[in-house]
């Protein structure tokens, strides 16, 4: 039997070995500088992101740029299998990627792949509606053109399309699941509007966004945003903030029946730019002025947030708190008591109404030693509070840097 040592040659980083390249034309396929790798693969993988019983791994991932056909290639020098190791099998890695794509189906010959290419991409149009287009110049000393559509479940061809993009959440969301049709679900799928070297006009897929549309009491409906995904050859160009800040701000805002915009359990990331557009918008606000700040969070500020931009009373009291620190006096021992007491008071109103309802319980009779147990302690709590604290102010810092306050 093969020794375990000699079995370690043969396990590999699936996030090195695994690479990404989206194809434009012909001569992508051996340019190196467009390849990228994914940020995850526990979801394919599992959870130590390793691909046992293959050396000098490399599985190879291609997609047309635009309608996004799928290629995908194998190669290493030694197989496990090869070897004298007593039934030790190498991991299926064809059973692994098939399962990512829904009908299962991709190519395995390059060059039946890239003339499917060339004539998919030539027809490739963006599904739904156009609502949002833009230009950046990030990256690039020529602008480079965005354009946004939106369309839901029923526009054709759209679910095969959108089953392939969905094929990148599992390596870059983490607990990605594909979505259930259901005709309450929007797609905002940004695409890149370039030139060829003929001077026709492509598409190239870029990323997209999914919005759920709740039902609000009585008539109305609750947008969630729940997915953002932008590919990462176009990361860091200022898309995914223009998605939220402008394509979906004049999307759903102006609609008489939005209540507000939630998102669901939104990113560090997603936050952070969520944040930075809302405090924006919200110091816009007479009721977010200076002199209103400093006499504390008013029903004034919920309603006109509310009112004039859809943002929920939760993040309405998140821009609150960033504003009325930009205008605090840190160098004033009382302001900045007071500042940080307010915001522990919110902090904590989950552990709070927690101990006065085992408190109303054991009134009652009920036995809650082991609840009250499970508490910490009002010392202990105290402590947990200045770290949360803490944190809060070093993401409020993070924020105020990009509203340049």
């Amino acid at each position: 039997m093969a020794q375990i040592s000699s079995l370690q040659n043969f396990i590999s980083d699936s996030l090195d070995s695994t690479h990404f390249k989206l194809i434009r034309k012909r001569e992508d396929v051996d340019n190196n500088e467009i390849s990228f790798h994914p940020e995850m693969a526990h979801q394919i993988f599992g959870e130590n992101e390793s691909i046992f019983g293959y050396r000098d791994l490399k599985v190879d991932i291609f997609y047309s740029a635009g309608p996004l056909d799928m290629y995908y290639k194998v190669n290493y020098s030694k197989r496990v299998d090869d070897l004298e190791t007593e039934g030790i099998k190498a991991d299926n890695i064809d059973e692994a990627i098939s399962e990512l794509v829904s009908d299962g189906c991709y190519y395995t010959n390059l060059e039946e792949f890239l003339n499917v290419c060339e004539k998919k991409s030539a027809d490739f149009k963006p599904f739904g509606e156009k609502v949002d287009e833009f230009e950046t110049t990030i990256n690039s000393a020529t602008p480079r053109h965005f354009e946004v559509y939106v369309c839901d479940m029923n526009a054709p061809g759209f679910l095969k399309f959108h089953a392939r993009l969905e094929s990148f959440s599992f390596w870059f969301i983490d607990a990605f699941s594909r979505l259930e049709h259901d005709p309450l679900w929007l797609y905002f799928v940004i695409y890149e509007k370039y030139q060829t070297s003929d001077n026709d006009t492509r598409y190239a897929t870029v990323g997209y966004c999914t919005v759920y549309q709740y039902y609000s009491y009585p008539q109305n409906i609750r947008p969630r945003i729940s997915q953002i995904l932008i590919l990462p050859p176009f990361q860091k160009l200022g898309i995914a903030s223009r998605l939220i800040e402008k394509t979906l701000y004049d999307y759903f805002v102006p609609k008489e029946n939005v209540t507000d915009i939630t998102y669901e359990e939104p990113t560090d990331i997603l936050q952070h730019i969520r944040s930075v557009i809302d405090t924006k918008r919200c110091r816009t606000l007479p009721s977010f002025a200076p002199d209103n700040l400093l006499k504390g969070f008013s029903k004034d500020m919920l309603k006109e947030a509310k009112a004039k931009f859809k943002i929920t009373p939760k993040q309405v009291r998140v821009c609150y708190e960033i504003l009325r620190f930009s205008i605090t006096n840190l160098n004033n021992a009382k302001d900045y008591r007071d500042y940080r007491i307010e915001v522990k008071k919110r902090l904590n109103l989950n552990y709070s109404k927690h101990r006065r309802d085992l408190k109303k319980a054991e009134k009652r009779g009920v036995d809650v030693k082991t609840a009250m147990h499970g508490l910490p302690s009002i010392q202990e709590r105290i402590a947990q509070l200045d770290a949360e604290y803490k944190e809060v102010e070093k993401v409020y810092h993070q924020v105020l840097r990009k509203v340049k306050l």
